[in-house]
């Protein structure tokens, strides 16, 4: 299938070389339909924490198009849809006025964002099927049935991650080359395949280390090579828990380090009960860590070193930083 490249997407990625995107599906997404559009841009996958640490400032210019992650005034395009991620009213005029181009849009995710900017200039028809499932996935608009499946497109969202950039950046080129969605979950059935053998291993593990606390499910993974979601966090606790938090990655990992991550928090609504959760989880994620935030029913955050008084501290991360940090989300939780 070709892709149609017209002169009005050219005003707006022109000027663009390269994508910075997040490394999840949705940012996937929404790299792959720019690069749909202009075939030449180079993408490379990132997280939040690296944005908000200033540690990849260098690879972000004029030319750069930032895709489902935090502001940076130094892009040239900006298309995202957190609530927390979206520029305040004067770093948009700045930002516009030094001519960078602002598509924060209040959509279900950022590939939809892109999908709006592009749809009327290039051929997305290909995208068609997928495209209420990135929306559903990234905003908790998946029934719990439908979670339960597992099915091939929420194995395929599964098996992205930073710690496989080879695989990250075939599933981009496939989309973004037009190649139809029944082909390319077909050419990953082995990987699929073994995430679906591999989901009662992951689920045994982690109900055993969730707790609820106040309808908050804690899920404490850190230190594990089991990385989860909120959805089965939120599946396996059941209609008792408002909402999760789920502890992972190392306590002597970091940031730049896709294979052993730092220590951080994910917060979830339990999207699969029938009352809705009223109180936004972004002020949890950024209680402790000015990087954190989200949306408001989906968020995450960077442990932080915590004296005994709640005090942030400058050094090394410690195992009673976890207790810590958690207690003081509790106390927050609790004034809901």
């Amino acid at each position: 299938m070709s892709v149609e490249y017209t002169q009005r997407n050219m005003s707006v990625l022109e000027n663009i070389t390269s994508v910075v995107a997040d490394s999840d599906l949705d940012g996937l997404m929404a790299a792959a339909i720019l690069k749909a559009a202009k075939p030449e841009l180079t993408v490379e996958f990132s997280h939040a924490a690296l944005i908000r640490s200033g540690l990849i400032d260098e690879k972000i210019s004029k030319q750069t198009a930032l895709c489902d992650l935090p502001f940076h005034p130094n892009c040239g395009l900006y298309l995202d849809h957190h609530m927390t991620n979206r520029p305040s009213p004067e770093e948009e005029k700045q930002f516009i006025l030094q001519g960078g181009i602002c598509h924060w849009r209040d959509t279900p995710s950022a590939a939809r964002a892109a999908y709006d900017l592009m749809k009327e200039e290039v051929n997305l028809d290909h995208l068609v099927d997928i495209m209420p499932i990135v929306d559903a996935l990234d905003s908790g608009g998946i029934s719990l049935e439908n979670f339960l499946e597992d099915g091939e497109i929420i194995r395929l969202s599964r098996s992205l991650s930073l710690r496989e950039p080879e695989h990250l950046n075939t599933v981009l080129e496939q989309f973004a080359s037009g190649e139809k969605l029944e082909q390319i979950l077909a050419s990953h059935s082995d990987r699929l395949n073994q995430l679906s053998k591999s989901r009662k291993q992951e689920s045994d593990a982690v109900s055993k280390n969730i707790e609820i606390t106040d309808s908050l499910a804690i899920c404490r993974m850190e230190n594990s090579e089991i990385r989860t979601n909120g959805y089965l966090v939120t599946a396996l606790a059941g209609d008792e828990a408002i909402a999760c938090c789920v502890i992972h990655g190392w306590l002597d990992g970091s940031i730049d380090t896709p294979n052993r991550p730092a220590l951080s928090a994910s917060f979830y609504s339990n999207s699969f009960r029938k009352e809705p959760n009223n109180f936004d989880l972004s002020k949890l994620a950024t209680l402790l860590d000015e990087t954190g935030g989200g949306h408001a029913n989906a968020c995450g955050c960077r442990i932080q070193p915590i004296s005994s008084q709640g005090v942030i501290e400058d050094r090394t991360i410690t195992s009673e930083d976890i207790e810590r940090n958690i207690s003081l989300w509790l106390k927050l939780w609790a004034q809901r």
